[in-house]
């Protein structure tokens, strides 16, 4: 699972190379992402409001940082992969969202290590963990066959005012 994880993981960095459309004007205004360190071996994750605005999610054993994220008013458990340029969901996890057949237009190529594969381009309303809300976020919909977890990608992270980590804690402040 970890393998097909960090595979579609680059599915998503060359989708930024692939489909620059998606989001007007991104590269004229990106700045460059924090470092994010992961922490092997680290106790389980916590979801803990640290103030209003702000959430810390503890490492999980494999150094990853899981949590119950709340997409468009459902709760999905997804992974922060800031080598992720969008927020990566399933076909599943979009119909749960409430995405028709109709909305998914499987029509942006990408090219992964197992050849070239087909992404549907999608506008999240919201996302939040805990206090952090964020508006309008750029994601795409991926087969079922191709992903197994959502993850967390750097369209959501950009949003925030700052992310890092400290102590095998990563916190996230709106």
């Amino acid at each position: 699972m970890l393998v097909r994880v960090l595979v579609f993981a680059g599915i998503i960095a060359a989708a930024a190379t692939q489909v620059p459309m998606l989001v007007n004007g991104y590269g004229e205004h990106a700045e460059k992402p924090m470092p994010v360190e992961a922490v092997a071996l680290a106790p389980p994750k916590v979801d803990a409001p640290v103030s209003y605005g702000s959430v810390s999610l503890r490492a999980d054993a494999g150094g990853h940082y899981q949590g119950d994220f709340t997409i468009n008013g459902r709760t999905v458990h997804g992974m922060i992969d800031t080598g992720a340029t969008y927020v990566a969901i399933n076909e599943s996890t979009a119909r749960s969202l409430g995405f028709s057949s109709v909305d998914l237009d499987y029509r942006y190529p990408i090219q992964t290590a197992n050849g070239t594969s087909k992404v549907a381009y999608v506008k999240l309303d919201r996302l939040e963990i805990g206090t952090v809300r964020v508006r309008d976020v750029d994601a795409v919909v991926a087969k079922d066959s191709a992903l197994s977890t959502t993850l967390i990608g750097m369209s959501f992270m950009k949003k925030l005012n700052s992310f890092g980590v400290q102590s095998g804690t990563l916190l996230l402040k709106q």
